[in-house]
């Protein structure tokens, strides 16, 4: 079964997620500048959309409970080089 990845905007660049999956859930705060939002998803979707594909991302390669609880969105190229690029891709389609 996927995760259920539950996006909440608390202010403009602030974000709170919920990943329920397997019974359980986590919560994460996220960070997401505007300038670095338009540079991935072009400006053609909604930042919260951005955030539930990254999510999504980070599922693909980690379990939920190993993602960060706290972080800026720009941080997870820092630990998925291939990050960036794979994101454009899917905000494009």
């Amino acid at each position: 079964m996927a995760a259920e990845i539950i996006v909440k905007l608390e202010n403009e660049t602030r974000f709170e997620i919920t990943v329920r999956e397997d019974g359980s859930e986590t919560r994460h705060m996220v960070t997401v500048e505007p300038a670095y939002a338009r540079r991935l998803a072009g400006g053609k979707s909604p930042v919260e959309e951005l955030v539930r594909r990254s999510f999504e991302f980070l599922l693909e390669h980690e379990p939920k409970e190993s993602i960060l609880r706290q972080f800026n969105l720009r941080d997870i190229s820092r630990y998925f080089p291939e990050y960036e690029g794979e994101i454009r891709a899917r905000m494009a389609s």
